[in-house]
């Protein structure tokens, strides 16, 4: 029996939301054109991810350009605010791929449970939460619901190697 035509339309779109629900974090970054990058080299005695039951650290990431060279300057003097939030975008991706590095596939992760993001900035300067958007938003992005997370935003008046921003983050994944 074949149902009538009015009624296959909500059941096709049923269908669809079901399969955009179902799309893994590196079907997300796909669709995003976001490669993920090989893991940096930690710049001092220091790992890029440590597992502790079901929870991954991960070591702060600073942004490297697509030469493979830091990106540098203060975020307020150096850089706007939205060049500060792509180069926290960029520590997000490279977190990304030291988690995934760690625990081999994506879709483990149950939940991003905090970031930590330290933005190179001036006296006085106090956009840090916009700053580190560029990093919070994009793991929403890829991971959904579990991309949303506990968050700190802080002001420094340096960072290794003159970068304007790092982040860390810890992630909780399923066995």
């Amino acid at each position: 029996m074949q149902l009538p035509r009015f009624t296959t339309l909500p059941l096709i779109f049923l269908i669809l939301a079901g399969f955009a629900r179902a799309e893994t974090p590196d079907e997300r970054l796909a669709a995003l054109d976001i490669e993920i990058p090989a893991v940096p080299a930690a710049i001092a005695n220091y790992v890029p991810a440590v597992r502790s039951g079901n929870l991954v650290f991960l070591a702060g990431q600073v942004p490297k350009g697509a030469d493979g060279k830091f990106i540098t300057g203060q975020v307020g003097t150096d850089l706007t605010i939205e060049e500060g939030a792509a180069a926290a975008r960029i520590c997000a991706i490279q977190l990304i791929a030291a988690l995934k590095a760690e625990i081999g596939d994506l879709s483990k992760v149950k939940r991003i449970v905090r970031v930590g993001g330290f933005v190179n900035c001036p006296e006085g300067f106090t956009a840090q939460p916009k700053v580190v958007n560029g990093a919070s938003d994009l793991l929403v992005e890829i991971f959904g619901e579990a991309g949303r997370h506990a968050r700190a935003a802080v002001g420094v008046s340096s960072l290794p190697a003159g970068v304007p921003v790092e982040v860390e983050m810890i992630v909780e994944v399923a066995d």
